[in-house]
């Protein structure tokens, strides 16, 4: 695909195992981020597509901000897989906030678990507790496997399952921090489930439908440690062949799309 062009950024949009899509433009466009987030992680960041997004919005948010010190923020995309970490570092030092970007080739795994990081001084995600983590998992658990194996590890459970990201943000999210992911609709039970195992409860749930006639298909879940009733919310994506006008206000400040 070459590249992809959004409307303050573009993307290097060939070498990620997984490219620029509508799952990925969604949890980056309606995900919760608050003006006083400074250290966000992306968990198989790819092209680094949902990171950008939530840049462009945490910089827009913190430009009213007085105070210097409180304006700061720093983003981490992680991927398991080289090219798609090198692609990500290349879209993020072409971007209008590339110095509020860092792309690490690592593991949730290796990540979390090392000791010692970059630069303690400059990089405030050092300290291991974000305020936000985010995710466009791997999803597919016992369907039939990609023979490519970048993608088949982008796409299936294999090397990132939904439980190793509850455990690493049960022990890496600030005590008010938030984990969102977009997960596959019929998993809605499992993943609250299993979220609740490690302390972490629904605020927020917002089901996608690609049509007005089809079932759920996707789910934007985000968590936290309180216990508190989750929000509901829907969103169509097309309707009579066009993009619906609640799809196009969630995705507006994005992508170049014909709104009239």
């Amino acid at each position: 695909m070459g590249e992809f062009r959004f409307k303050r950024f573009t993307v290097q949009n060939d070498k990620a195992a997984m490219r620029v899509n509508t799952d990925g433009v969604l949890l980056g466009a309606a995900m919760t981020i608050l003006p006083e987030d400074r250290c966000l992680l992306d968990i198989g960041t790819g092209t680094g597509t949902i990171a950008l997004m939530a840049a462009q919005r945490l910089n827009d948010m913190k430009e009213a901000i007085e105070n210097e010190h409180e304006r700061c923020f720093h983003i981490t995309g992680i991927d398991i897989d080289k090219d798609s970490a090198d692609e990500a570092g290349i879209n993020f030092k072409a971007s209008p906030w590339a110095s509020n970007l860092h792309s690490a080739h690592k593991s949730l795994f290796e990540f979390t678990s090392t000791a010692v990081y970059g630069d303690r001084m400059t990089d405030p995600e050092l300290e291991m507790l974000f305020d936000l983590i985010f995710s466009n998992p791997p999803y597919f658990e016992s369907s039939l496997k990609a023979p490519d194996e970048r993608r088949r590890n982008a796409r299936h459970t294999d090397t990132l399952s939904y439980k190793d990201i509850l455990e690493a943000a049960s022990r890496h999210l600030r005590s008010s921090g938030r984990l969102s992911l977009i997960l596959p609709a019929d998993q809605e039970r499992d993943i609250i489930r299993q979220a609740a195992s490690f302390g972490l409860y629904p605020f927020n749930i917002l089901y996608i439908r690609t049509t007005p006639k089809r079932a759920v298909s996707r789910i934007i879940t985000e968590f936290s440690r309180s216990r508190i009733p989750a929000a509901k919310g829907y969103i169509t994506i097309q309707d009579g062949g066009q993009y619906t006008p609640q799809y196009l206000s969630t995705v507006k400040d994005f992508l170049l799309l014909d709104i009239q």
